[in-house]
């Protein structure tokens, strides 16, 4: 069976999350025919058609979940219907946590099944604890597990996954970062990410604000929203950062690069949090080393496999905020090295981290698991 005859069909639980750009690559680059799933159960929609269960259909479902006493058959029924319509052949489901939502509709289709992991999905303790029961049943029934670091490898070992079914294959970044030219022409430091615990925002800047008694002409940017967003508003108030710190909210890919055009490095003090949570391999480190900048960045998850210290970037360990600063001031005293550090970045996520790569192989594990 050749790639043009795959139709597969992507679950995601939301749709065009701005942190979440690895899903679209799936979604747009992937072999073969995609159809997009997205939403809750009770609201599973598919892109381009809108809702899966609507109008009377929904009514009539509603009436038969309760006379059947079966928590969302109806619209479990519905997707199970619309993979078959569809011709579906292989499903691919981003998240861990997604496919135990919905394991029971996934083993009553007998299609082949390809799992996402990402992040907190492997690492969560209570994600972790109310999932036992469905991974164990997603770790026999997939053909194959996809990880995005040796941390993430490791853990669903620990979580009884077999070795042969698990695959690590890091994100790779859109070629358009590749395609920046940095000038290091402004002393400023980019960092982009949702504002969680697991990213310690608030770690960046009390380092970054020991790099203002040294260097006061410094600026830092942070892009994202989150939950700890006023509380690091709130940090810079009150050690009166406000003119040398700038929140810009949700940004572009495309303004993302002119950032890291005019940019010295990109920084990110990422943690494991006390409910375990932590990053996968985070894309902006990716997406920051392959426009040519060094990355800042603490040894936590898959940041050290992608970055190499004092050759592509510099590390510390997570909570080392001293080290962090010092790291960001060896970069203000000397834009060389950063030039230098930002090169073989470049060319370090060519070489080995590519998005031609990163789908290349999921392409051949479709392929594989739909012949099997």
């Amino acid at each position: 069976m050749g790639l043009q005859e795959n139709k597969i069909a992507i679950i995601s639980p939301s749709q065009n999350a701005y942190s979440e750009t690895f899903i679209q690559a799936h979604k747009n680059h992937l072999s073969g025919k995609v159809y997009y799933y997205f939403g809750s159960i009770a609201n599973l929609n598919l892109e381009g058609e809108g809702i899966l269960l609507k109008g009377a259909k929904k009514i009539y479902g509603k009436f038969l979940n309760l006379l059947l006493k079966k928590k969302f058959y109806s619209e479990k029924k519905a997707l199970l219907n619309s993979w078959k319509k569809k011709g579906i052949n292989l499903l691919f489901f981003e998240y861990g946590t997604t496919a135990g939502l919905f394991i029971d509709v996934i083993k009553e289709s007998k299609i082949p099944l390809i799992v996402h992991f990402h992040g907190y999905d492997a690492s969560m303790y209570s994600t972790i604890k109310e999932f036992e029961k469905q991974y164990a049943q997603i770790f026999d029934y997939a053909t194959y597990i996809v990880v995005v670091s040796e941390v993430m490898k490791e853990k669903l070992l620990e979580l009884g996954c077999p070795r042969d079914k698990l695959v690590k294959n890091i994100y790779g970044p859109n070629n358009l970062f590749l395609d920046c030219q940095p000038n290091f022409s402004k002393q400023q430091f980019i960092s982009v990410g949702r504002f969680t615990n697991k990213k310690a925002p608030y770690y960046t800047l009390l380092a970054f604000k020991e790099v203002l008694s040294e260097f006061p002409e410094a600026k830092l940017i942070m892009g994202g929203d989150g939950n700890l967003l006023e509380t690091c508003e709130n940090i810079c108030k009150y050690y009166q950062l406000e003119n040398s710190v700038f929140f810009d909210g949700i940004i572009t890919p495309e303004k993302y690069k002119q950032y890291l055009t005019e940019s010295l490095a990109f920084v990110q003090h990422s943690i494991i949090a006390k409910n375990g949570d932590m990053e996968g391999t985070p894309l902006a480190i990716l997406e920051s080393s392959a426009a040519g900048l060094p990355v800042i960045a603490s040894r936590h998850a898959g940041i050290s496999e992608v970055i190499t210290d004092k050759k592509t970037g510099l590390l510390f360990e997570e909570h080392d905020v001293k080290k962090m600063a010092e790291h960001m001031k060896t970069i203000l005293r000397d834009k060389e090295y950063a030039i230098s550090l930002g090169l073989r970045g470049k060319e370090n996520i060519r070489t080995y981290f590519s998005m031609k790569k990163h789908i290349d192989t999921l392409d051949r594990l479709i392929l594989k698991a739909i012949q099997s």
